[in-house]
């Protein structure tokens, strides 16, 4: 073979392979065109919906008031319905309390806890609040004697009402221990 023959049949795949990349280019053309005018009449089906859509809304409350609002009523009553109902049938366990009588021997209980370990506060003043309470024992030393474990049993000496309408009560403590006949005043819902 010679070189312009070689050279001739380069220029034919050559020009082959041009027309084959031309022929591919106006295929994926026509296809993207298609594709373009289907999203397009998509579009226009959608925007058309719902502009039907709030128009037949909107015509509603125009031609007839009492549906259109009474509709939206019913929709916020289920919406409440909703959110108000369910929930479970536990009941919620309550503190009951002991009818009082000065006299009586009661058990100590710390209220809003399900821990055994906890301790009921002594205070040296009626309604005063425990945090703050930094009274001493009679020899000046922190008196270890407020802070009484649950279940310790105590007599009932007095009662007074604070705060419009809570109790609170001054105890003696029972027993053999190094407490045993100190007294302190302590909510009337740690009696038990």
């Amino acid at each position: 073979m010679s070189d312009d023959q070689n050279s001739n049949d380069i220029e034919e795949t050559a020009e082959a392979v041009k027309e084959a990349v031309e022929g591919a280019v106006e295929t994926v053309k026509e296809t993207v065109e298609e594709a373009v005018d289907v999203v397009k009449d998509a579009v226009e089906d959608v925007v058309e919906d719902n502009s039907s859509a709030i128009s037949k809304v909107m015509e509603l409350k125009e031609s007839n008031p009492k549906v259109f609002f009474g509709a939206i009523a019913g929709l916020v009553v289920v919406i409440l319905f909703m959110f108000m109902g369910g929930g479970s049938n536990a009941t919620i366990q309550k503190h009951k309390q002991v009818n009082l009588s000065v006299g009586n021997s009661y058990t100590l209980k710390a209220i809003n806890t399900y821990s055994d370990d906890v301790k009921v506060r002594l205070v040296a003043v009626p309604g005063s609040m425990a945090a703050y309470d930094d009274s001493k024992a009679e020899d000046g030393s922190n008196d270890a004697c407020k802070h009484i474990p649950q279940g310790t049993k105590v007599k009932l000496l007095n009662t007074q009402e604070a705060f419009g309408g809570a109790t609170f009560v001054e105890l003696e403590i029972l027993g053999s221990g190094k407490c045993a006949g100190r007294t302190g005043w302590a909510s009337a819902s740690n009696l038990n």
